[in-house]
């Protein structure tokens, strides 16, 4: 089972899920750990639905977030737009807004962004 979802598995240590255990029992795979934030959470759900379907029988995922003031953190790109990133973490552009209005504090002008710059991912 654990090589079925070694992907989920692989994916957990690059984002450093904390408290992170994995066991087998009765057929089925148990994965329970701390994502930092919701977006990193949605990742691990995202791989477990990948290898499994929308409602895999064969994995029991308990995973919890540690921070759910946020949705996620980002570290700016060069070349990226807050549109950009909006649309990376919420499908839709236009949500550049949601972003802006929550690093008033760091950015000035929704147009402009610096590669290194911090932004907080509001929740919608």
């Amino acid at each position: 089972m654990k090589a079925k979802y070694q992907s989920v598995l692989d994916l957990g240590q690059k984002l450093n899920i904390q408290d992170g255990d994995v066991k087998e029992e009765n057929g089925k795979l148990i994965v329970n750990g701390t994502a930092k934030n919701q977006y990193e959470k949605n990742l691990i759900w995202d791989e477990i639905k990948n290898i499994g379907g929308d409602n895999p029988e064969d994995i029991i995922a308990d995973i919890k977030v540690a921070d759910t003031s946020i949705y996620a953190t980002h570290t700016v790109e060069k070349g990226e737009t807050l549109g950009k990133i909006a649309k990376h973490y919420y499908g839709k552009p236009m949500k550049y807004v949601a972003i802006f209005e929550a690093n008033k504090d760091i950015l000035k002008n929704p147009d402009v962004i610096h590669p290194g710059q911090e932004l907080v991912i509001p929740n919608l």
